[in-house]
């Protein structure tokens, strides 16, 4: 609830410190004294409109500040400040600031952290419900109307909504399936003629290295082949010179006992043919390696040249080829498979279609039913309220279906009609200013205020209106607040005596200079301003008496 307000150098308060409690608070004064500006001022510090005029003469900037104390910070709100990454501790006042400048700049603040005007703005449907004259927001606004219908038939609106949302999962699913299937459909030939292209070819993982490898060496053959015929030439026949060491190593080793150098000579020479013999297998091995058969160098070039045009064509790598083969045949897959999927997702889809129905049905007939609850208790406020010829109904239509949503397949809307054989309009369309503030006291009282903003202010509500009707407004608005905030301003004495506390606006000038000023009463004060509501300039004894009454009546 709002528990201080501190106003500076707004219009003609210069320095403003208010502090409010629970229950019912009355604010009077004569008119013209000031009452607009309060509200201005609290209008001001939950976003609305910043306006240069609000500046004092003189002054070169405002600023209005608002403190609101919880038992537990509303869910919605704490969601607002939670992604304004604004942290509030359990039990600490929630500040609202706004400045204002001169030329019409503003900074709005929340726990002294700068935010946008837009989120004070959000923060004030949860923390004000402005009712006045010409209020077109709050109960007058049939977007809201459901949400107040639910609440005053406790719905389970939560069923409804899992539903919605495992309905609309069931279908963008399906969707998504369709899609994919159609898409598969359009593509299946070129899928076919892609994987049959891949098929003839057959790639293998890690081929095209091997094919580089082997007609790189083919290529070195080619080049060597000249080469290599020379030396296969020196080393084979008899008078090759593995030939003559072997010969040379044989007649050696007839005359090696007879001296040692020759037993040297010996080992020397057969260690040139071991390693001679060695490097004749090396150069027939290297000749095989490097064979140059032009069939096979161009068999091997034929394939590397396929295998990389392929992957040009698929952008990817030659070794990724045998995955586009798996793809390529789990898309065809698809596409056979993708018609019994089809089944399976519209059966989950209808399945799922006929549960939301099912839950939307039965929050429809709960609706229903509070809506005739509802315009009994609203009838029953009515008569007291000088509203006797007026009817109230609850209007819950059935939506069409492609309207239908999380809140459920309903449209509910509050309609009234001033006069007997009128037809039922909106709210905002056919009362009149005092008639559609009474309408909404009505409305609050049958309602029991479930949901609610924390505080409540009623703008003069009992204009127009007196005696008993007075004295009613005055006793519904006292219930109204009993178990939170509700505060009036009024120029009825009968809704003033109801007030647990009691405010007085006055204006005063020296002048030169034109002030606000607002001062909390105690009982004696509370008397004579009553008094002075009931009898006008000149307060008198028998008004006095009549003030008296009404306070003891209270």
């Amino acid at each position: 609830m709002l528990t201080r307000l501190a106003i500076r150098n707004i219009v003609l308060i210069e320095a403003l410190d208010l502090d409010f409690g629970r229950g019912l608070g009355v604010l009077t004064g004569e008119t013209g004294a000031g009452k607009s500006i309060l509200l201005d001022s609290l209008g001001l510090v939950l976003g609305n409109r910043a306006d240069s005029g609000l500046v004092r003469a003189g002054e070169d900037k405002a600023s209005v500040t608002a403190s609101f104390e919880f038992a537990a910070l509303p869910a919605p709100l704490f969601e607002l400040l939670d992604d304004a990454d604004i942290e509030v501790e359990e039990g600490e006042p929630l500040i609202l600031r706004r400045q204002l400048k001169a030329d019409g700049k503003s900074k709005a603040f929340v726990n002294d952290q700068g935010v946008s005007v837009g989120l004070l703005r959000e923060m004030a449907a949860h923390l004000v419900e402005l009712h006045g004259q010409h209020d077109d927001r709050g109960l007058v606004n049939p977007r809201g109307h459901r949400a107040l219908l639910d609440r005053f038939a406790d719905a389970d609106t939560a069923r409804v909504a899992q539903a919605w949302s495992k309905w609309r999962n069931a279908e963008a699913a399906l969707a998504e399936a369709r899609e994919a299937v159609e898409t598969a459909k359009a593509d299946q030939d070129l899928l076919l003629a892609h994987l049959s292209e891949l098929t003839a070819l057959e790639p293998q993982a890690g081929e095209e290295a091997r094919l580089a490898e082997t007609r790189a060496d083919m290529q070195k053959g080619e080049k060597l082949s000249g080469d290599l015929d020379e030396l296969r030439h020196i080393w084979e026949g008899s008078d090759s010179p593995l030939a003559a060491l072997r010969v040379a190593a044989r007649r050696l080793d007839r005359i090696a006992p007879e001296h040692p150098l020759l037993a040297d000579a010996l080992a020397s020479l057969d260690r040139a043919v071991i390693e001679a013999g060695e490097a004749e297998d090396k150069l027939q091995a290297a000749a095989e390696a490097l064979v140059h058969d032009p069939q096979a160098l161009d068999a091997a070039e034929t394939r590397l040249f396929e295998l990389r045009a392929l992957a040009r064509k698929h952008r990817c790598e030659v070794d990724e080829l045998p995955e586009k083969m798996r793809e390529f045949r789990t898309a065809l897959d698809s596409i056979e498979g993708g018609e019994a999927e089809l089944d399976a997702l519209e059966a989950a889809a209808k399945d799922a279609g006929q549960r939301y129905r099912a839950e939307a049905e039965a929050l429809h007939a709960t609706r229903v039913a509070a809506a005739m609850r509802l315009d009994e208790a609203v009838a029953g406020e009515l008569a007291p309220l000088k509203l006797d010829a007026a009817r109230f109904k609850t209007a819950v239509a059935e939506l069409p279906e492609e309207r239908w949503g999380a809140q459920g397949m309903d449209t509910v809307e509050f309609l009234i009609s001033t006069n007997p054989g009128a037809d039922f309009a909106p709210l905002a369309k056919i009362a009149s200013g005092g008639e559609l503030s009474r309408f909404i006291l009505a409305l609050k009282v049958a309602l029991a205020e479930k949901g609610g903003a924390a505080t409540i202010i009623f703008d003069e509500i009992d204009r127009g209106v007196g005696g008993a009707v007075a004295s009613a407004i005055g006793e519904r608005l006292a219930r109204l607040a009993a178990d939170g905030q509700l505060l009036a301003v009024t120029h009825s004495p009968q809704v003033a005596a109801r007030g647990r506390t009691h405010y007085m606006i006055a204006k005063s000038s020296d002048g030169t200079v034109t002030r606000t000023s607002v001062a909390l009463l105690d009982e004696a004060g509370r008397q004579e301003e009553i008094a002075r509501m009931l009898s006008g300039a000149e307060v008198t004894p028998e008004a006095r008496a009549q003030a008296d009454r009404l306070l003891e009546g209270v």
